[in-house]
């Protein structure tokens, strides 16, 4: 009986041995078939993959307004004319620009003004302008229209009270939206004293308004209140002294930093020279597609050492 016993424990192991050799053979055979075709598919096993993933479909834009770099030029033919029109945020850069440009290739000439965002891009669309200075960023109907821009800097849009104006504190994001959409109109509201709130906005037309808007009151509506002026002008100089000394507006900071008729006012504890100020935003020069010879030469300058020396200044 004992042997019965030890042959049959035998017979199954015979019996198991093949079977799991089977199981192991068609495991292998599998698992090589599936590498095969996830190779052939393209997928990634967690091996070397070198190729990048595509970007989904309709995956939405970095930016609104597409950023195209010119080389820097070698030249530029004396004669050549630039006209410029646009944000008056830019005028100190336009100024920069303008003076090295010219003393780099003799015989040049920049024209600049500065009447608004709109108004720069309204000029290209009438010929009268090859480039527009813009302080906020191309609508889809305005790149549809064939409008490109080039990125220039980074600028912080300051808010700004009048060197004697008594209050000498901080305001909040919210804080901000509603003293310009009109909820909030005395000073003693947000821990200054008693006085009536003027507020100074600008026209419009103005694209710091607009980046203003955007940013600062995530879209909403300019108030409409008494205490809200909007200045006829976008002009800067006449806004910050009109402010005295109970009234706010708003600047890019670059026109204010040296000021001393003026202080700006931390926001979130933050003033504009820190790098995680909240309002900030992308100065650029937008032109019509194809870009002539000289829009070419001006904004391939723009990007070479010389020209960003002479923003940096």
């Amino acid at each position: 009986m004992a042997v019965n016993l030890r042959s049959k424990i035998v017979s199954q192991k015979n019996e198991t041995l093949p079977l799991i050799l089977a199981f192991l053979i068609t495991a292998g055979i599998l698992g090589a078939g599936f590498w095969w075709f996830a190779r052939k598919g393209g997928l990634d096993l967690g091996g070397n993959n070198n190729s990048a993933p595509s970007a989904p479909p309709n995956s939405p834009s970095v930016s609104s307004s597409p950023s195209t770099t010119f080389p820097p030029p070698t030249s530029v033919a004396a004669g050549t004319t630039i006209r410029i029109e646009g944000s008056t945020s830019m005028v100190q850069i336009n100024q920069a620009l303008k003076n090295r440009f010219e003393q780099q290739f003799s015989g040049t000439v920049v024209r600049a003004q500065a009447r608004g965002t709109n108004k720069g891009i309204e000029a290209i669309a009438a010929g009268n302008a090859d480039i527009a200075a813009i302080s906020r960023p191309l609508t889809p109907q305005e790149q549809a229209q064939g409008l490109a821009a080039v990125t220039v800097s980074q600028d912080a849009i300051a808010l700004v009270v009048g060197r004697d104006n008594p209050f000498r504190t901080g305001l909040t994001r919210q804080q901000v939206a509603e003293i310009f959409t009109g909820k909030i109109a005395d000073w003693a509201v947000v821990g200054g004293q008693p006085e009536p709130i003027r507020v100074l906005n600008r026209p419009p037309e103005s694209g710091t308004r607009q980046a203003f808007q955007e940013i600062v009151l995530q879209g909403k509506a300019f108030g409409s209140a008494a205490n809200i002026i909007t200045w006829p002008k976008d002009e800067t100089t006449a806004v910050l002294r009109e402010l005295k000394a109970n009234g706010i507006g708003y600047a890019t900071f670059a026109q204010v930093a040296t000021q001393q008729t003026v202080r700006t006012v931390p926001i979130e504890g933050l003033t504009p020279e820190a790098a995680s100020y909240p309002y900030q935003r992308l100065l650029s020069y937008a032109y019509q597609e194809p870009a002539s010879p000289q829009v070419q030469a001006f904004l391939g300058f723009v990007s070479s050492p010389q020209g960003q020396e002479a923003i940096g200044k």
